[in-house]
């Protein structure tokens, strides 16, 4: 068979992305339809945080997150309150907790202020409060991984769920529109951590799929050491070097990751840029890329694997001793 010229071949992207958002278009409206909204109070009000205010901050979500699983369970969501009920025990540490719509929940794992160490985990399309045990799974699961390693040093992870994520079938995962509402709320939330953590903390972002996105746009201005970039879509940007950060920016994809997969075009269509530009583990993006070896699209933090080694040796600010692609 000949090759395909490419502008032909960029024809047939676009007509499939252009097909899949007007699918997409249809099926998101009547998915939302069928789920009715529970109802939840409003966020706590918080102080400033700083390590004088953090139990008082970890308090305040806890009693909101207890007052949204009552309500939940008046709404007759009984997964909802259960999922709301978890995250209200005293072992949960809650930098934000909101329990309206889809949800947004920021906890973290360990001391934060004592961790010379800390890792902000950054999710993809589908988290929500309803599939929040999953993503906090992956977190412990990087938590453990250091602790074992650090050997004594003290560490935090952070599972920031501080957006309202796209779904993986819907028009808004194809575009950075949720990422440029996210971006600047996750600048401003590294620069609150910083205010609560030691001041020569080391502070990584781990960001996993459309999390990527998120990161790519938000990282002009991010105060973090590095930037992890896994099972990435693209990020928006051309080059490591054109998300103009100071951070390390690192990047990795498993052989058996189905987003490898993924156009990396960028184009304008319906008044919108769809895709997503470079792939960021290509030579031509300039990122360190390290080894995921036969990681899935959910399997980066799998205990034992080569990814999550790695990632958890970026935390450490260990560069020597990630294994590269």
């Amino acid at each position: 068979m000949g090759q395909v010229p490419p502008t032909h071949l960029r024809r047939r992207v676009l007509r499939a992305l252009l097909a899949a958002l007007l699918t997409a278009a249809v099926v998101a409206p009547l998915a939302g339809a069928a789920r009715p909204g529970i109802p939840a109070p409003p966020p706590a009000a918080l102080p400033a945080l700083s390590p004088s205010t953090l139990h008082s901050v970890y308090a305040a979500n806890r009693a909101n997150a207890r007052a949204a699983a009552r309500m939940a369970a008046t709404h007759s969501a009984p997964h909802r309150s259960a999922t709301d009920r978890a995250l209200a025990a005293p072992s949960r540490h809650l930098l934000a907790f909101d329990g309206r719509g889809a949800g947004q929940v920021t906890e973290v794992l360990g001391d934060l202020v004592q961790a010379r160490h800390i890792a902000v985990l950054v999710p993809g399309s589908d988290t929500s409060l309803d599939t929040y045990a999953r993503f906090h799974r992956t977190a412990a699961s990087l938590y453990a991984d250091l602790t074992h390693r650090a050997a004594g040093t003290p560490v935090a992870v952070v599972a920031w769920l501080g957006y309202e994520t796209p779904a993986t079938v819907g028009t808004t995962v194809t575009t950075t529109t949720r990422a440029d509402e996210a971006a600047p709320r996750l600048r401003a939330f590294v620069r609150h951590l910083r205010a609560a953590a030691p001041a020569a903390s080391h502070v990584s972002l781990l960001c996993h799929s459309y999390g990527s996105v998120v990161c790519g746009r938000a990282a002009p201005g991010l105060a973090a050491d590095d930037l992890a970039l896994i099972g990435s879509p693209g990020t928006g940007a051309d080059s490591a070097a054109a998300l103009h950060t100071r951070a390390r920016v690192w990047a990795a994809r498993g052989s058996e990751d189905w987003i490898a997969h993924v156009p990396h075009v960028r184009a304008a269509l319906l008044g919108t840029t769809v895709g997503f530009g470079t792939d960021p583990v290509s030579a031509a993006f300039g990122a360190r890329v390290f080894d995921a070896a036969g990681a899935d699209h959910s399997g980066y933090f799998t205990p034992g694997s080569a990814s999550l080694a790695n990632l958890a040796r970026i935390t450490l600010d260990e560069p020597s001793e990630v294994t590269r692609a």
